[in-house]
């Protein structure tokens, strides 16, 4: 007859020995940790040699783990801005267009800032001027010089009228549209103005060459006192400019006077004043200023 399966302990000291030591291992261990427990509470600084120690045993391990996930993140970096590339390239060629335009309205807008304070730097206090308009366009290979103005009949433009830039006189009004006039510039053969050296009052004409500049030539003729540089300006003779509108400047003698360049070129005046014509001005009837837009 084969015996039990379920045997007693009881009938095995080897057995009973092993239970007896699982017990006291058992009740040590716990003994141990309520007294590390204790000790940690009462002196919480007597095991850090140990948390060093563990650190320092870790540490190795746990600078590889960081460069492997620093790797990792800057390979699937590398794989996401390469995808973004195009696209950001586009933008940013946009980005540029876009600055480069920017850049050169910003330009012009500074240049014609410039121009326009310029101009209103000549206006005289005493009189407004009729009209402050664009100069649409000039004369530059022709016996003639002329110019058109946008301004009109209906801005109060009439003929005779001066019209000056922001430099110096730029011609005189020799016909009147409604919302356009033509004007005969002082580098014209057939347009004579009085001017006057700015520094003493020496009279003489000027007399347009049709070249891009004046010839001048003295009132009283004797002994040529000109010298280069001079400037001369409006004297007011006549009776259509007032005086002391800068004209032109003197580059050579003449036995009789100069040749002298214009200081207010057409063509590289932008915005033109049309003045009332001088002997007018005491005319209560004269044309106020309506500025054009």
């Amino acid at each position: 007859m084969p015996p039990p399966n379920d045997r007693r302990p009881g009938f095995s000291r080897k057995a009973q020995l092993g239970i007896f030591t699982g017990y006291v291992a058992a009740i040590g261990g716990v003994l141990a940790g309520l007294v590390l427990i204790a000790i940690a509470v009462a002196d919480p600084g007597s095991f850090a040699f140990l948390r060093r120690g563990a650190n320092e045993i870790v540490a190795p391990a746990g600078a590889a783990g960081s460069a492997v996930r620093a790797d990792s993140r800057g390979f699937f970096q590398r794989i996401g801005d390469y995808i973004d590339a195009g696209a950001t390239n586009a933008a940013l060629r946009k980005e540029v267009a876009a600055a480069r335009v920017q850049q050169v309205r910003t330009a012009a807008l500074a240049e014609e800032n410039r121009r326009l304070k310029a101009l209103l730097g000549v206006v005289e206090t005493t009189e407004r001027p009729v009209a402050t308009t664009r100069l649409v366009a000039s004369t530059s290979a022709s016996t003639r010089r002329f110019a058109i103005i946008g301004a009109g009949s209906r801005q109060g433009v009439q003929i005779r009228m001066p019209v000056r830039g922001a430099n110096g006189l730029v011609g005189r009004v020799l016909e009147v549209g409604p919302n356009t006039a033509r004007v005969l510039l002082v580098t014209d053969s057939e347009n004579v103005v009085p001017v006057r050296r700015a520094s003493d009052g020496i009279a003489a004409f000027s007399e347009g060459r049709a070249d891009g500049r004046v010839r001048l030539r003295l009132i009283n003729i004797g002994v040529n006192p000109l010298k280069r540089g001079d400037v001369f300006v409006t004297s007011g003779s006549g009776g259509i400019y007032r005086p002391g509108i800068p004209v032109a400047q003197v580059e050579s003698l003449l036995s009789d006077g100069a040749i002298a360049r214009i200081v207010s070129d057409p063509a590289a005046s932008e915005f033109v004043l049309v003045e009332p014509v001088y002997q007018e001005l005491a005319d209560p009837t004269a044309p106020t200023a309506t500025p054009v837009r």
